[in-house]
Formats: C-alpha cells, sequence, structure tokens
C-alpha cells in the first residue's frame, strides 16, 4: 500500500506541532479516565467507552503517523474497520449512546441527547485520524474532558453548564473547522482520496481501508466487479459521464476553458471508474477536487444525501438520528458568526473557487431500503430556529454564488447499481449501462413531436389511475414565436444522465391540484402514498402514511422535502420518455427502488422548489434545433431575483415521479381548450411518439 499522509504531514506540520503537547495531556487524562471512579455510576459507563473509543482513535493515528498501518494484510485491515464502527453497526446501535433513545434512557432526558450527540461529533474525527490532522483529534478530546470534568466536579451537573460549553465549543472552533472544509472543497492541495486513487494499485482491495471510511460488502462487491469488467465498459461509462459534462457548458453557452477544477462525488469502490474520468478530463486541463463528505455536525453532516466522497452506510439510522445536531446550539449569533466564518474562508481561497468547474456525481441504487424511525430524543429544529435556518440556508446559498458563480459552472450526474441490489446484479449493472449510453439521435425526434404540442398549451392536464389519486392541472408559459422559441427543453443526456424527458419551469397561477405517488424513494428516504396538494402552484397541504399518525406523517415530509418550510413551489414539470427504463426496472422488479435520477424518466415528474434554471435564468439557452427555451422563470423568480435573493430562490429541488402504470393521462389544453392526448392508460399516444411504446412488448 501506499503511504497516503506524507503530503498532509507537510501540510499540517505547523497545526501538528502546536497541538503535540495538549495531544499527549489529552492521553494521559484518557488513560486516568479509564481507571478513575471520581464520576457517578450512573454516566461513568458513557464516560468510559467513549474514552475507550478516543484512546483507540489515538492509537491507530500512530499507527498512521509511524507508517505501521500501511503494513497491514487485508484481513488486518478489515478488523480495524470494524472495529471503528462496530458500534453503530446492526443491532449494537439499540445499545449504543450514539443512540439518543438508548442514550435518553441510561443517562436520562437531562443529559442524554447532548451526550449522545457529543458522542456523534467524536465519532466524526475518523476521518481526521486517517488524514492526520491531529489538531482535531486534540480539540474534540479536549471537549469530551471538559464535558467530564463538569461530572466529576459536580455528581449532576446543570444542563446549561453542558450546553454552553458545547455551544461555545462550537462557536470558537468554527472559524478553523469552517476554514478547513473550504479548503477541502476547493484547494488542490487537499488531495488525499485523489492519491488513493491515482497511486494504489486498484486490484488490490486494501486500498478500501485507507480512507477511514466504513467498508461494506457494497464496495467491495464494486470493486471486485469493475476490476473484472471490461475495460472497454469502463471507457464507455467514462466517456459518457465526462462528455455530458462538457455537453453541459456547450448548451448553456458557458466558458469551461476559464476552468481549472471539478468535483467528483461518490461511494467508494467506483475508484476505477473514477481514475478514468479523472484522466479523460486531464486530457482538456481539468484536475479533480476529491473532498470527503462531512461527518461533523458543524459542518452539516447529513443523513441520507451524502456529498463527496463518502463509505457504505454502516448505519442509516444514526445517520438519520444525527442529521439535524447542528440545531443544539444554532441561533442568530451563531448564524451570523457561521457565515461571516464562511465569507472569510471563501476569501481565502477565492482564487481556486473561481476556477472551479461544477461536480460530477456519481449517485448509487440498490441499497436496502430504509424507512426511519422518528425519535423524540433527536435533536431537532424547533419552529422559531426552523425559520432561520432556512435564512441561513439562503444567505449562505447567496454567499456561495458570489464566489462560484452558478452562470459559470455545470455538473453531470449517474446512477449506477450496488451489488446488495440482489442475484442479477451484472445483468442489472449491464442494463443500467445500456440505459445510460441511449442513442440521443433516436429520442431527438421524438421529444420534438411533444414539444411542438406542448409549446401551443396552455396548461396540461394530468390524472393518475389504478388508485392513483392524483389530478393536476399545470400552467405552462405562453410562447409568442413558435419558430424561434419553445416552452419544454429537449433533455438528451448531457449533464442529467440518462437522457429521456421534456422539461419547464411552470407557471404558477392555475397550477391546481392533486399529486399522489403510492411509493417513491426520495434521497434515500421511502415516501408511502405520498399525497401533495397544489394552490396556485404553492404547495397547501401534504401528507403520506409512513407513519402511524399523521402529525409524524406531515413532520417527515416537512423535515425532508420541504426542509422546514411552510410551502414551496412545483419548480419543475417533466415528462419521462425513457421508457426502457421502466421496462428494466419492471422486469427485474427495481422500479420502487430506482434512484429519482432514472425514476424521472419514467413517467412525468414534478419538482417541488427551485426551477431547473435556478441562479441562470438569464443564460441564453438552446434546444439541439436552435430555437431558444423560454420558459426558465416563474412569477416568485421574476418578481424577486434581482432584488432580493432570500425570497426568489429555496436552495432546494426535490423530484417526484408518477410511474407510466399510475399513469391515467396526460394532455395538453390548448387556448381554444382542445384536449391533445399524450398519454393515456401509461402509453404514449400523440403521433410520432408510438416508438417509444415498443418495449412494453417485453413485459
Amino acid at each position: 500500500m501506499i503511504d497516503t499522509i506524507s503530503n498532509y504531514e507537510k501540510l499540517y506540520f505547523e497545526e501538528n506541532s502546536a497541538a503535540s503537547e495538549r495531544l499527549l495531556l489529552c492521553k494521559e487524562r484518557l488513560e486516568l479516565i479509564l481507571k478513575e471512579t471520581t464520576v457517578s455510576e450512573t454516566y461513568r459507563d458513557y464516560f468510559i467507552k467513549t474514552a475507550k473509543f478516543l484512546k483507540y482513535l489515538f492509537e491507530l493515528n500512530e499507527d498512521i503517523s509511524s507508517k505501521k498501518y500501511f503494513q497491514h494484510n487485508l484481513e488486518e485491515l478489515q478488523n480495524i474497520n470494524k472495529k471503528l464502527y462496530e458500534d453503530i453497526c446492526g443491532e449494537n446501535y439499540q445499545n449504543s449512546y450514539a443512540n439518543p433513545k438508548t442514550a435518553v434512557k441510561i443517562l436520562g432526558r437531562e443529559y442524554g441527547s447532548l451526550l449522545s450527540f457529543l458522542y456523534a461529533d467524536i465519532r466524526g474525527i475518523i476521518p481526521d485520524v486517517f488524514e492526520n490532522r491531529k489538531e482535531f483529534i486534540c480539540i474534540y478530546t479536549e471537549l469530551f474532558i471538559e464535558i467530564y470534568n463538569l461530572f466529576e466536579q459536580d455528581e449532576n451537573p446543570s444542563r446549561k453548564a453542558i450546553f454552553d460549553t458545547l455551544y461555545w465549543f462550537n462557536s470558537d472552533y468554527s472559524d478553523l473547522i469552517t476554514e478547513e472544509r473550504t479548503a477541502s472543497l476547493y484547494s488542490p492541495d487537499r488531495d488525499f482520496m485523489k492519491k488513493i486513487i491515482e497511486q494504489c494499485d486498484l486490484s488490490d482491495l486494501s486500498y478500501l481501508y485507507l480512507s477511514g471510511e466504513y467498508v461494506g460488502q457494497n464496495q467491495l462487491s464494486m470493486a471486485r466487479y469493475l476490476n473484472n469488467l471490461d475495460k472497454d465498459k469502463i471507457k464507455l461509462m467514462a466517456d459518457t459521464i465526462t462528455n455530458g459534462f462538457r455537453e453541459g457548458f456547450v448548451l448553456t453557452n458557458k466558458d469551461l476553458s476559464k476552468k481549472k477544477y471539478y468535483h467528483i462525488e461518490y461511494l467508494t469502490g467506483f475508484e476505477i471508474l473514477v481514475k478514468k474520468i479523472i484522466e479523460n478530463l486531464r486530457e482538456i486541463g481539468l484536475e479533480a477536487l476529491i473532498y470527503r463528505n462531512s461527518t461533523l455536525s458543524l459542518t452539516g453532516r447529513r443523513s441520507a444525501s451524502k456529498r463527496g466522497y463518502y463509505g457504505d452506510f454502516a448505519n442509516n439510522q444514526f445517520e438519520y438520528d444525527h442529521k439535524d445536531d447542528m440545531s443544539l446550539y444554532f441561533d442568530k449569533p451563531f448564524m451570523e458568526r457561521k457565515l461571516g466564518v464562511l465569507k472569510a474562508s471563501y476569501e481565502k481561497y477565492r482564487e481556486f473557487a473561481s476556477l472551479y468547474a461544477g461536480p460530477i456525481v456519481i449517485e448509487t441504487f440498490g441499497e436496502k431500503p430504509f424507512n426511519p424511525e422518528i425519535k423524540e430524543e433527536s435533536l431537532n429544529y424547533p419552529l422559531d430556529k426552523q425559520s432561520l435556518k432556512v435564512e441561513f440556508n439562503n444567505k449562505s446559498m447567496q454567499l456561495l454564488n458570489n464566489y462560484v458563480k452558478s452562470s459559470e459552472r455545470s455538473f453531470s450526474i449517474i446512477s449506477f447499481p450496488v451489488a446488495q441490489i440482489g442475484e442479477n446484479f451484472d445483468e442489472i449493472f449491464d442494463e443500467i449501462i445500456k440505459i445510460n449510453t441511449l442513442d440521443s439521435s433516436v429520442y431527438r425526434p421524438i421529444h420534438e413531436k411533444l414539444i411542438d404540442v406542448l409549446n401551443t398549451a396552455k396548461y396540461a392536464h394530468i390524472t393518475g389511475m389504478n388508485n392513483n389519486k392524483t389530478d393536476l392541472k399545470v400552467s405552462l408559459f405562453q410562447v409568442n414565436d413558435t419558430q424561434k422559441e419553445e416552452n419544454f427543453e429537449n433533455c438528451l443526456a448531457d449533464v442529467n444522465i440518462p437522457l429521456g424527458e421534456v422539461f419547464t419551469s411552470p407557471v404558477l397561477e392555475g397550477t391546481n391540484g392533486i399529486l399522489n405517488v403510492s411509493n417513491v424513494y426520495l434521497d434515500g428516504l421511502l415516501y408511502k402514498d405520498l399525497t401533495i396538494e397544489f394552490k396556485d402552484g404553492m404547495i397547501v397541504d401534504y401528507n403520506c402514511s409512513n407513519f402511524n399518525t399523521e402529525e409524524e406523517n406531515k413532520k417527515y415530509i416537512k423535515d425532508n422535502i420541504l426542509f422546514q418550510r411552510e410551502t414551496l413551489p412545483m419548480g419543475e414539470f417533466a415528462i419521462g420518455t425513457n421508457t426502457l427504463a421502466y421496462v428494466v426496472s419492471k422486469k427485474y422488479n427495481i422500479e420502487n427502488i430506482l434512484p429519482i435520477l432514472i425514476a424521472e424518466k419514467t413517467g412525468p415528474h414534478f419538482a417541488v422548489g427551485d426551477t431547473c434554471y435556478s441562479l441562470c435564468e438569464d443564460i441564453e439557452v438552446h434546444n439541439p434545433n436552435g430555437k431558444e427555451i423560454v420558459a426558465k422563470d416563474n412569477e416568485i423568480t421574476s418578481k424577486y431575483r434581482k432584488t432580493d435573493m432570500s425570497k426568489a430562490y429555496f436552495n432546494c429541488h426535490t423530484d417526484i415521479t408518477i410511474p407510466y402504470n399510475e399513469l391515467g393521462k396526460i394532455s395538453a389544453i390548448d387556448n381554444n381548450n382542445n384536449e391533445t392526448l399524450i398519454i393515456k392508460d401509461g402509453k404514449f399516444v400523440l403521433e410520432g411518439c408510438e416508438k417509444l411504446n415498443e418495449v412494453f412488448d417485453q413485459l
């Protein structure tokens, strides 16, 4: 194995040297804690177990620093990885202090959620152990010791004393941690994972254990599979992704030659594909920046939807339980400080940020379905903080756009199955490659037929069938000159892979009715019988049947689709045309676990949140036939985007698809109230679109 930390030893030399004496004191204190009985027996087990975990992290970091770690064989590395994560894996989580419910049960309501929060953040420094960022190991250990001292000084310290310690730690260190996070996003010297990809022998699966991410069967199986996959298929996959990325700049008239860096976001195990992507884009002068998914509350630890590179899910429920941990200390003073340090860190790395071209995202699907348990013991944003968090998200997005301009960047996104999808994994993977590489020349004229009809419509009418309760009218932008303009974009697998949709920004006024879907996965979360009601394009009601009470169901939707907002607009209406993807999903019985990236092409879909042209409305965009796309604004963006961006944008976009088998009809109604059927009973009936139905014969 390669030595992953030599470069980082130089990078963090001053910080690590400054922390060395404090680290020694921390280590000595941990040893004493393991022997002492000065804390009440009620809480002693928590502190001993957490101290043991920290002690193990210290020992592991010493092995990495001394290069001893790199001498381990595969089995030894697997045992180390298991030891790091076993506390939150499987049934172990039921007895772990990382579980807020368990922590509250054992430690009491007064302290349980706070100490569970602390343990979750301590687990978040595992990456720092592997990247040899000793200062971060030091400060979180000092925080643990400070909390321990409170319990040592007083058998039952006040909750306020514990809260204040946690609050001021996160406030005081927000500059250090935020700056390092920004550096990892935009600075090319943060190349930890990139070196692993480019310098390791990827046929030796030991490389998977160099980053410290949890390694599950999905990663091991994927790495083995890609090692044995025909090199031509690897090339085809990489070429599809990188060509799509470049095409995104061409279609939106953006100058890629001004850019130098881009992100690759993916589940570890895909390194062989990622390496080929790096090679492809290096040929045109672009270098990859590969950053890690956030693991700390202060940098926005995420739940099901991860960003950057990340390991397998050791426990989805752990991620969900701690997704809102920042709410503990999030208030207006903290928000203002956080925005200030964000601005300072962007300013420090502004040169690199200005050269950023956008992300390449490799999504996965097929993981075991996850339906979270909502726990009252978990930290969450109360009503007064929800609006504050929305304000922070909007302001931080605006701040980011000052340094990484949306009008100058693009993206490319694609999805592949993981082995957990089942025994037909090899066949499904091969089918997904075919879906991701469909010939756009076949779909272009079909899409143009659809757009020609929609171009003259004042609204589209969508209804469900087979117990689907959808009955929705979507108002459409009125085109003045159909010879030069169009209201739908012809999506042919550039940035958004696979191909297979035409989409628009709906007119909000007059967009009314019910959207319903029986089962859908959004950002890795399952929604059963999801129902959303719109009035003049805005959400006015919603529900699902995941939980026993309406209150729980509505909270689930508000937290994870509305992101604590009271309402959101319909930002997109699209008609999916990838009938092959639909047939494959039915053939292998995977329709309920398709990622939205593919699922949105298997029927009409409706996005809540921003439009697809967010922050780029003034950029002229044309369809392949040369006609300009004119439906980029809605009433909200057109009113506010040049005067008050916080009111114009919502910083979210969630697609919800009705599959063909639940689709009664889609029709276009023109200004004379003439109706033209596009889809009836799940089949395309518009003249010129019949070819899309041919694949249905395979069912």
